[in-house]
């Protein structure tokens, strides 16, 4: 430098070199305001725009209204689609002059438009869709207008559609859906439309189709109230989020900010491959359409065009880029843009582990009893008219030798046959009964079919039964041999609305049971239920066997447990499914076994002594020692002189209600459930006649009955005051808590026996549920990446609830005391259980027996403390009679003193338990303190945090968080106070008027309940393939139909088929343990199995040995590697003699499952 400056003057300045004008690719976006400026639009075209040569011009509402295209401004590229207003033929004619590069084809949003060219390349493109017809009410296609509409179904040009069916317009712009529901679930019809605030469709009793208009008719497909809507940006990436469905109940789950609740779920590969074939095949790269799961398939039902996702940051940075990649793409080349696409690798999807030891709650099965109902009433009548015998062979009776009618169109057959008869004169020579009686059942039998002015399916049900020698006759004169049907009309039985309010409560109370639930559901009780059904992590199925009350019970609790609103009609056709085709629930009381004939037979022995009961009654009558049994015996004392009260109550009773009847007072009275003095009478009067016989003795099978009838009218007719109701109440009752109980067998070996007989093929879902937990490789996921929220999004909770009558709960409460589950002189907390059982005398209405399943992941797979079950129950309704008639339990989950030596720091307030409550939804046992961040700042924080920027885009990763853990229901309850508190599951819930549940026990291993309940099975197919007598396996009768293991499974669940547990490798791996010897040796100290139940069973597993799944699993493991040979059957496979189920696409996504068959393991 110089110091007085240069020598050669001031230096020049450098001159920038000239550099070329960036060219700039235009996009346009040309749509409707409403459309264009939506928050969606403006998150993605905001990042858009970072795009260092893209330029977007948005065109305004009024240009593309007003001007012609010639006025519009120019672009590149052109994202253009179809909503209410816009004028498609001009954004047509505009491509067509500038000859943009499309986003989505215009020519094709023409088709979207129309249902039926929608579902026409649907079709074309091999995507499944429900099964369909077309209407098309054209003049100038009469053959496309053929309608034929009966009362439970349509038929269009010849395809026939039973309800549930859906009703489309054939314009898509039209929203106006309708779904028509069966008579036999309550008739009438879903209206679905276009949301209105916070509705979305609407409930009506109008049972027929629309007369004008064209209409696609389709299958309702059951997705248990949820719907898939998938958006895809280009054929490579698709977005899917879960969402109430609209024909559940109608009303739109919104959050705090008002916006619909929807959760991002994970596509299978099949469902990729579908949203693939849509945007390829509708040349849409923005496209949105709808997915039904249902059935392990998914169908596709609506295609939406263009469809932005909503309130999601991730989609919206991942649909910049794709678009802004798309567009660079195509266009750059042609521009000479210097542009090449960037490379990263793909976000991983990390899940964070688990803080200190937890167990998480993984399965919940419930066998649940309907709630409060009418009184059942039945009349029997043997028929011989030749109508009844043409009825019969038209709905193919003689197949099976019985006939179940239920339809309304079969119930109007029979009513017509009984019109024609008493209207006959010679009406009597159709029966060998006497004339009178004759009549009057016929006259009855009109009467019942003729109540409430129509059939609705669930009311009342008629059976025929086949007797080819006729019935039997008292005396061998009156015997005639020629064939005859015994017609027996039930009626009555129906779900009160005190009862869809119990089940109801008990629905809403039972998501309690379910940890954790913060964040949107905060504002709700036992939230953590919703908030895992919501996110596709709870794997809820629901049956119900095929009487009315009981699918109304299942469909009023589904609506407590998720929180819907509205009729039970739309939710028992989706959430409920009917498990009667197997035997699964249903259960034919008409058809005892010889074990329930020998019961029966000894009872009305016992019970027919007109003297008090002695010591020997006792030991026959309750050889188990039960205390409510003994109780109720010290009321009765005299069996005979009991029914003579009785028997005189009734009398007094109808004498009440006759004059009643003819006091001008009571004339419009109208009484509970819409019943009338004379209804009322009738059914007293019924019970007055079959109580007492011809001979002065008492049909002792019409005490449930009377008890019945008794209760229901203290509690519900209040209003009718009637002398001697309450002594009625207590002498019934006393009668009823021995003959119900004990007819489900009096010895333990009967009860067994018996409810064996009823639950097996329940016995066997229950264990592959428990099994099944462990693979959930099938079922619906959560995407973990868009999670906000959600720490343990690869986690399910499987729930199966069973709804069913009182048989299938005694008989399955019978197994579980009696089967030989434990020991209870070596076990304190089962023998407090059985001592509890003992003294409850009655299972009411809303009685529960829960199983929860909890894992440990800390433990080792192999190890026996790695799965937990849970036994629970609850006696249901309280009683008329006061609450305190059930005996006090242990409360809900107690922790044992064991247990509380290992683990001091479980006890603690429900106070304490919910200040540890944080986002963590799954956790339940809290077993190591952690570090807790305050659940404020947690629920309010997303895990997708920004934290690095790549090109223009920014990219997103999971954050990691610690999380602390809680225990809930840490706690017992040691008395009776604490438990009429009326505090529900440990003051989670009040249900005021159902019993809590109590638990039997609380630290069972999965390899007992499951070697448990494997003997059991053994022992039935091992009786049924011998042929042994009754009563000659150990103590354990067995005189069950031959259901096989498949035969069990409800049809609708195909998955559930495919056990990944074969009965047959829990049959190897048990065979090596059983004592070479035969004597008591080989585990007998045990306790799982008492060795005088099942001697030649095995009883446990050494805790070394590893459980089968761990073994099975590894032997699924190469399953994908398997090469498909002939008839594509893999040749591995073939040679180790198994069969191929699922082709070899099943193979190669990895969505196989093993099952044992007669011929081999099914794969």
């Amino acid at each position: 430098a110089w110091p007085h400056g240069s020598p050669f003057g001031p230096l020049p300045k450098r001159r920038p070199l000239p550099q070329p004008p960036e060219r700039q690719i235009v996009v346009g976006i040309c749509a409707m305001t409403k459309k264009s400026k939506s928050k969606p639009m403006t998150q993605i075209l905001e990042r858009l725009c970072k795009f260092e040569f893209i330029t977007v011009v948005i065109m305004g509402e009024d240009v593309i209204l007003n001007e012609p295209v010639e006025n519009w401004p120019p672009c590149d590229c052109l994202i253009s689609f179809h909503s209410k207003g816009f004028p498609l033929d001009k954004a047509v004619a505009y491509a067509k002059l500038r000859s943009p590069f499309l986003i989505n084809d215009l020519d094709m949003q023409y088709f979207i438009q129309d249902r039926r060219e929608v579902y026409r390349i649907l079709q074309e493109e091999g995507i499944d869709l429900p099964r369909y017809a077309v209407l098309n009410r054209d003049p100038d296609k009469p053959e496309e207008c053929n309608l034929v509409e009966g009362e439970d179904h349509v038929e269009v040009n010849g395809a026939v559609f039973p309800k549930p069916f859906v009703e489309k317009p054939v314009s898509a712009e039209d929203h106006n859906v309708y779904i028509y529901y069966p008579t036999s679930a309550g008739g009438g019809s879903q209206r679905l439309f276009r949301k209105i605030g916070s509705r979305s469709s609407v409930y009506s009793p109008e049972s027929n189709v629309r007369k004008t208009g064209s209409y696609i008719y389709e299958e309702f497909m059951p997705t248990d109230g949820t719907d898939v809507k998938v958006y895809t940006v280009g054929p490579d990436y698709a977005h899917a989020e879960a969402r109430k469905s609209p024909a559940l109940d109608g009303k739109v789950e919104r959050d705090s900010e008002g916006k619909e609740i929807r959760y991002p779920v994970m596509l299978t590969a099949i469902e990729k491959l579908v949203a693939r074939k849509v945007c390829v095949a509708f040349k849409q790269t923005v496209c949105g359409f709808d997915l039904l799961r249902a059935n392990g398939h998914s169908f596709v039902c609506d295609v939406n065009g263009f469809s932005f996702v909503k309130n999601s940051m991730k989609y919206y940075d991942d649909c910049a880029k794709l678009l802004g990649n798309i567009i660079m793409r195509e266009m750059a080349p042609q521009l000479q843009i210097p542009w090449s696409i960037p490379t990263e690798a793909e976000d991983i999807p990390i899940v964070p582990t688990t803080s200190g030891t937890m167990m998480e709650l993984r399965c919940v099965i419930a066998v649940i009893r309907h709630g409060d109902r009418t009184p059942k009433q039945k009349m029997k009548m043997e028929v011989k008219h030749p109508r009844f015998f043409a009825l019969f062979e038209k709905y193919e009776g003689y197949k099976t030798g019985k006939l179940k009618l239920k339809k309304p169109e079969q119930l109007q057959e029979v009513l017509d046959i009984a019109r024609l008869l008493v209207l006959e004169e010679g009406a009597p020579a159709c029966s060998p009964e006497g004339e009178d009686q004759q009549k009057s059942k016929l006259e009855q039998l009109k009467t019942v079919l003729e109540m409430y002015g129509h059939f609705s399916g669930i009311n009342r049900k008629v059976q025929l039964t086949y007797l080819p020698h006729g019935r039997p006759k008292a005396s061998s004169e009156e015997e005639d041999p020629s064939p005859s049907l015994l017609l027996v009309l039930k009626w009555g039985g129906e779900l009160t609305p005190a009862g869809r309010v119990q089940a109801e409560e008990l629905g809403r109370a039972f998501r309690c049971m379910y940890p954790g639930g913060q964040g949107d559901y905060a504002g709700f009780p036992g939230c953590g239920l919703l908030r895992l059904h919501s996110t596709y992590r709870h794997d809820l199925k629901i049956y119900a066997s095929d009487e009315g009350r009981v699918q109304m019970t299942a469909a009023a609790f589904a609506k407590g447990l998720l929180a819907l609103e509205g009729e039970l009609t739309p939710i028992l056709v989706q959430m409920v499914k009917s498990a009667n085709m197997n035997g699964l629930l249903d259960s034919d009381s008409d058809s005892l076994s010889s074990c329930q004939h020998r019961v029966k037979a000894r009872l009305r022995e016992i019970m027919q002594k007109d003297a008090a009961f002695s010591q020997e009654d006792y030991q026959k009558l309750a050889p188990t020692g039960s205390v409510s049994l003994t109780k109720s015996m010290d009321i009765i004392q005299n069996p005979v002189e009991i029914c003579d009260r009785v028997f005189e109550l009734i009398e007094s009773l109808t004498a009440q209600i006759q004059k009643r009847m003819e006091d001008p007072k009571f004339a419009d009275l109208q009484l509970y459930h819409s019943e009338t003095l004379e209804l009322m009478l009738q059914r007293w009067k019924k019970l007055e006649q079959d109580f007492r016989l011809k001979n002065r003795r008492y049909d002792i099978s019409k005490i449930p009955d009377i008890y019945d009838c008794v209760k229901y009218d203290v509690q519900h007719n209040t209003v009718l005051p009637l002398e001697g109701t309450a002594e009625l109440l207590r002498l019934s009752k006393a009668l009823a808590d021995v003959i119900i109980p004990q007819e489900y067998g009096i010895s333990e070996q009967e009860k067994l026996e018996i409810g064996i007989g009823f639950c097996l093929p329940l016995i066997r879902k229950i264990q592959l549920d428990l099994q099944r937990t462990h693979e959930d490789e099938s079922v619906n996921k959560l995407h973990p990446l868009y999670s906000r929220g959600v720490l343990s999004p690869g986690r399910h909770v499987r729930t199966r609830l069973y709804f069913t009558s009182e048989s299938h709960v005694h008989s399955l409460l019978s197994i579980f005391r009696y089967g030989g589950l434990l020991d209870e002189s070596k076990d304190p907390q089962w023998k407090r259980a059985m001592d509890y059982l003992s003294a409850i005398s009655e299972l009411n209405y809303m009685t529960q027996i829960v199983v929860m399943l909890y894992e440990d992941n800390n433990k080792d797979p192999s190890s026996e403390e790695r799965f937990h079950v849970e036994l629970h129950f609850s006696p249901g309704v309280k009683g008329c009679e006061g609450d305190g008639s059930a005996p006090a339990g242990s409360g809900f989950r107690p922790a044992s003193a064991e247990k509380e030596v290992k683990r001091p720091d479980l006890g603690g307030s429900q106070e304490d338990v919910a200040k540890g409550v944080d986002d963590e939804t799954d956790r339940v046992h809290h077993l190591a303190s952690a570090s807790p961040e305050p659940s404020a700042f947690l629920l309010r924080r997303s895990p997708l945090i920004r934290n690095r920027k790549t090109g223009s885009m920014e990219v997103l990763s999971e954050s990691s968080s610690k999380a602390a853990g809680y225990r809930l229901f840490s706690y017992s309850r040691h008395s009776s106070e604490v438990k009429q508190s009326g505090l529900g599951f440990e003051g989670c819930s009040l249900v005021p008027s159902i019993y809590p549940l109590e638990t039997l026990h609380n630290s069972l291993s999965l390899r007992q309940v499951n070697n448990f309940l494997t003997a059991l099975l053994r022992s039935c197919n091992a009786g049924q393939q011998q042929g042994t007598p009754a009563g000659m396996m150990a103590g354990v009768c067995v005189c069950v139909q031959d259901v096989g293991v498949r035969a069990a499974m409800p049809p609708q669940e195909p998955m559930e088929s495919l056990s990944p547990f074969p009965a047959a490798h829990f049959d190897t791996l048990a065979e090596k343990q059983v004592p070479s010897s035969g004597g008591n040796g080989g585990g007998g100290g045990d306790g799982s199995l008492p060795q005088h139940v099942l001697p030649s069973l095995p009883l446990r597993m050494p805790p070394s040995e590893k459980p089968p799944w761990c073994e099975w699993r590894a032997k699924c493991a190469f399953v994908g590697q398997w090469k498909v040979g002939r008839e594509g059957v893999p040749r591995r496979a073939r040679r180790r003699g198994l069969s191929l189920v699922g082709g070899a696409e099943a193979i190669q996504l990895g969505i196989c499952g093993f099952s044992p068959t007669a011929a081999g393991p099914t794969l």
